[in-house]
């Protein structure tokens, strides 16, 4: 089934993800702050990670590491040691090359600018929209596997691996993102596809969406 995107769709997706959210809303250290570098940090490491994972990881390097100074200043071999249970070796240098341009260019400071945030090594278009978001609270989309996954299924709209790089589906979920209080609307975003709309067995019935949800109409109606 496919459902016309308009903008009375598109508000009542972010009236529901928003009043979930507000009642369900997961608790992580990192989000319980906006500092900017906290966030860059949690974000690298939750790249390909469980989230399960990051957190005992990222409160022990923010315990060594409190400030970009600090890490700019470790060593590789600890900075490999203290990330070592999240896997993916090549994370620990791309943290440790970011820090020591961050030192160079950005005088310690976290970048407050999309453009910016990517220049930094290690940061992709996912992580520099993340640190937007969630540290300064700028009314940016957060697009990802999880991100389209429900706003196709939302509208209809079938996806793929590479449906992030859509231009289309980007401005459906550019869309669907509030302009204000974007940080907790995009955590709420993130925790319903976390909880909710997960890639497999969907809760489609505790879904606040069931009733005009592409995907939902269809499963509940089988």
């Amino acid at each position: 089934m496919v459902i016309t995107y308009n903008d009375d769709r598109a508000k009542r997706f972010r009236q529901a993800i928003s009043a979930w959210g507000r009642r369900n809303v997961r608790s992580f250290p990192w989000r319980r702050t906006s500092n900017p570098y906290y966030l860059l940090l949690a974000e690298m490491m939750l790249r390909r990670t469980n989230v399960t994972q990051v957190k005992p990881v990222f409160v022990n390097v923010i315990r060594h590491y409190p400030n970009v100074d600090s890490l700019a200043r470790a060593s590789a071999t600890h900075l490999h040691k203290l990330l070592r249970p999240l896997g993916l070796t090549w994370r620990a240098e791309n943290i440790r090359r970011m820090a020591k341009v961050l030192s160079a260019d950005f005088d310690l400071t976290i970048p407050r600018t999309y453009d910016e945030l990517r220049q930094l090594p290690g940061v992709g278009d996912y992580v520099a929209s993340a640190v937007c978001s969630f540290a300064y609270n700028m009314p940016v989309p957060i697009i990802d596997s999880n991100t389209v996954r429900v706003v196709g299924r939302y509208f209809g709209i079938k996806t793929n691996a590479e449906s992030r790089r859509s231009r289309s589906l980007r401005e459906v979920i550019v869309a669907v993102t509030r302009r204000r209080n974007s940080r907790h609307y995009n955590y709420y975003f993130l925790d319903f596809a976390s909880v909710i709309c997960k890639p497999i067995n969907p809760q489609c019935r505790n879904c606040p969406l069931k009733s005009s949800c592409a995907f939902g109409i269809t499963k509940l109606g089988d």
